[in-house]
C-alpha cells in the first residue's frame, strides 16, 4: 500500500509542538508494519538540511504563478534502523527560505503570505497523488493538521473532478487553530469558485484551511477517541461541530503513541541516569540533578512539580497561576519550561524571582531540557482546558512523573484518576479533576501532596504507569485498515 504522509513539521528536523512527533513516529511505524509510505514536507531550510541523497523528480506552478520544485530523498534524522523514511520535499525558496518559526515573523505575526506557502502543500500532495514522479505514485494521502488540510481539496477537485478520486485522510490535531484567512486570499488557492461555500472553505465569510480538510476528507480522524466526541459539540467544536456532526460516520479517534526510540527512560542518552519501572534510583539522581540545574533546593522529600507546554490558556496554565501558592506553601517545588502568551511568561518569571529555591521558569523550548524535566519531576502537570491528545502527559507516564490532569480528551483516555477502588486494584495512574476552575485544580493539588506522602500508594501509581504501552505498532495497524477500507 503506498501511503503519502503531508504535513508541515517532522521531529526532530523541525518542531513546534506535538504534531511534529507523530509526523515523525508514524511513517517508520507504517514502514515495519509493510506499508510503502513517503512524506511530503514544505521546503523549510532545517528540513532540506536533513534531507540526503536528493534527486529532482519534477516541478508543477502554483495558481499564482510561481514555480515548485519536488525533489525525493532519504531522511536519516527520521528513520529507525533498517526502516528509511523517504521524502519529496517542496524547494520554493521564496516560500520556505526564513529563519526561525516556519509560521510566523520575528514579531510573533503570521507571515501574511501562509496561505500561498501551505496552498503549495496541499497541491504538491494533489501532483505527486497524480503522476508526478512516473516511478510511484499514492493510493491515499494522509495529511496533517491545517497546514496541509487543503490537500483533501486539491485531490476533490482534480481534472474538474472528473479523474478517479484519490482517496485522503486528514487528520485533526487541535481544531482551534484552524488556518483562517481573508476572502480575498481565496484567488490565490487555485480552486473553484464553487469551493468558497458553505459546503467547502467558507467559515463566517473567510477562508478556511481546517473546513478544507473536513469538507473534502475521504475519512477524518483525530488523535483520540474522546476528543473526536467532544468536537462534535458546540462547547469544543469552534465552531465546526455542525459540520462534524454531519460527517460523524466518517470521522473517528485513533490515540496518539510515543516513540520508545525517543522517550524511553532505559535508553534516553539526554538524561544523566537510565531507569525502568523495576530499578528507580537512576529517576532519584536525575530529580537531584534536575534540582540542582534549574537553583532549586535539593530535597528528596520535596515533591516537584513540572510543567512542559506552550503557555497559553488552552493548556490552563492560569489554572497553575493561580493555585501556585497552594504548591509553595506546602513546601512543594515548581518547574516551568515554554513560552506563549507574554503575560503568563512574566507571571512565571515574577514567581521564579520571588521564591528562587521553590520555583523555577525556563523560556522557550529546549529538547534536552524537556527529557530531563520528564525523568526528574515528580508531577507532571496538563491542566488543560481541552486537549485533542496530549503527549505530555504519556510520556510521564514513561518517565514516572506522575500526570496530574483534567479529564477532558485524550488525557480522559490516558490517565486513570487515584482513587480508593483505583488503588485497591492498582489501575490507578495519575490525579484526575474534572472542572476548569481553580478550587478543582487546587483540590488535585492537595490530592498530590496526600497521595505524595502515602509512599506505597505513590510507588505503586508511578510504576503502574511506567508499564503502560503507548505503542505505535497497535496505532499503525489502526491506521492501516482504515486506509484499506478507503482504497
Amino acid at each position: 500500500m503506498r501511503v503519502l504522509q503531508v504535513s508541515a513539521e517532522i521531529f526532530p528536523l523541525l518542531k513546534t509542538g506535538g504534531l511534529a512527533d507523530i509526523a515523525g513516529a508514524l511513517p517508520p511505524a507504517l514502514l515495519k508494519a509493510g506499508c510503502d509510505v513517503r512524506v511530503l514536507l514544505p521546503g523549510f531550510p532545517t528540513i532540506l538540511d536533513g534531507l540526503k541523497g536528493s534527486a529532482h523528480v519534477g516541478s508543477f506552478d502554483t495558481p499564482w504563478g510561481e514555480k515548485v520544485e519536488v525533489v525525493y530523498g532519504t531522511l536519516p534524522a527520521v528513520s529507525q534502523g533498517e526502516y528509511t523514511v523517504h521524502a519529496y520535499v517542496l524547494v520554493a525558496p521564496g516560500l520556505y527560505a526564513r529563519p526561525g518559526n516556519p509560521y510566523e515573523d520575528a514579531n510573533k505575526q503570521p507571515y501574511t503570505d501562509n496561505h500561498r506557502r501551505f496552498a503549495a502543500l496541499g497541491w504538491g500532495a494533489a501532483h505527486l497523488a497524480h503522476g508526478l514522479d512516473r516511478l510511484w505514485r499514492a493510493q491515499i494521502v494522509h495529511s496533517h493538521d491545517w497546514h496541509a488540510a487543503l490537500a483533501p481539496a486539491c485531490l476533490a477537485v482534480w481534472n474538474g473532478g472528473r479523474s478517479p478520486r484519490v482517496p485522503s485522510v486528514y487528520t485533526i490535531h487541535n481544531l482551534a487553530y484552524q488556518g483562517v484567512f481573508w476572502p480575498q486570499n481565496f484567488p490565490d488557492l487555485g480552486l473553484p469558485d464553487h469551493v468558497f461555500s458553505m459546503q467547502g472553505l467558507e467559515y463566517y465569510g473567510q477562508v478556511s484551511f481546517m473546513k478544507a480538510g473536513l469538507s473534502y476528507a475521504s475519512h477524518i480522524t483525530t488523535v483520540s477517541p474522546t476528543y473526536a466526541r467532544e468536537i462534535q459539540t458546540p462547547d469544543q467544536g469552534c465552531g465546526l461541530d455542525g459540520l462534524l456532526r454531519a460527517r460523524a460516520s466518517h470521522l473517528s479517534g485513533i490515540l496518539n503513541a510515543v516513540d520508545d526510540h525517543v522517550w524511553n527512560p532505559a535508553t534516553d542518552t539526554l538524561i544523566g541516569h537510565n531507569f525502568d519501572a523495576r530499578n528507580l534510583t537512576g529517576k532519584a539522581k536525575n530529580k537531584a540533578a534536575l534540582q540542582t540545574e534549574v537553583g532549586l533546593k535539593v530535597d528528596a522529600d520535596t515533591p516537584l512539580f513540572a510543567v512542559v507546554s506552550r503557555l497559553t490558556e488552552q493548556k490552563g496554565l492560569p489554572l497553575v497561576l493561580a493555585g501556585i501558592d497552594e504548591i509553595i506553601s506546602r513546601g512543594g517545588q515548581l518547574l516551568v519550561l515554554g513560552n506563549g502568551d507574554t503575560h503568563l511568561e512574566q507571571a512565571f518569571a515574577l514567581h521564579a524571582s520571588a521564591n528562587p529555591t521553590q520555583v523555577a521558569f525556563r523560556t522557550g523550548y529546549d529538547e534536552s531540557l524537556a527529557h530531563r524535566i520528564f525523568a526528574g519531576s515528580d508531577i507532571i502537570q496538563v491542566p488543560s482546558r481541552f486537549e485533542p491528545c496530549g503527549l505530555t502527559q504519556m510520556y510521564g507516564l514513561k518517565y514516572g512523573a506522575v500526570p496530574l490532569v483534567r479529564r477532558v480528551g485524550g488525557l480522559a483516555d490516558t490517565v486513570v484518576d487515584s482513587d480508593l477502588e483505583t488503588l485497591d486494584d492498582q489501575t490507578a495512574t495519575g490525579i484526575v479533576f474534572d472542572d476548569f476552575t481553580v478550587d478543582d485544580y487546587r483540590h488535585a493539588v492537595r490530592k498530590a501532596f496526600a497521595l505524595y506522602r502515602r509512599r506505597a500508594d505513590w510507588n505503586r501509581v508511578r510504576q503502574s504507569g511506567m508499564r503502560i504501552a503507548f505503542d505505535w505498532a497497535s496505532a499503525a495497524q489502526q491506521y492501516i485498515q482504515l486506509y484499506q477500507s478507503l482504497i
